[in-house]
């Protein structure tokens, strides 16, 4: 995982979190994943190669991820 955006090509297609609005990621066309802070889309981005990216993603449903003793769904 590198936060670099040199790998973002211009016209790369965002799509937001509808579960908070506050992330956006981008599928780009170099296979790799690209995860950004949607108020600040200037800002550093995330790139995820695929099995990490799907590692990220298996965590976050796990809840791997969530503060101790906060309730998750």
């Amino acid at each position: 995982m590198e936060a670099k955006n040199r790998e973002i090509e211009p016209d790369a297609v965002w799509h937001r979190s509808s579960a908070s609005g506050g992330v956006e990621v981008a599928f780009l066309a170099s296979g790799n994943i690209g995860l950004r802070d949607a108020k600040n889309p200037d800002g550093p981005t995330l790139i995820f190669t695929p099995g990490e990216w799907s590692a990220f993603v298996a965590g976050a449903k796990d809840g791997e991820f969530n503060r101790p003793g906060a309730t998750g769904s």
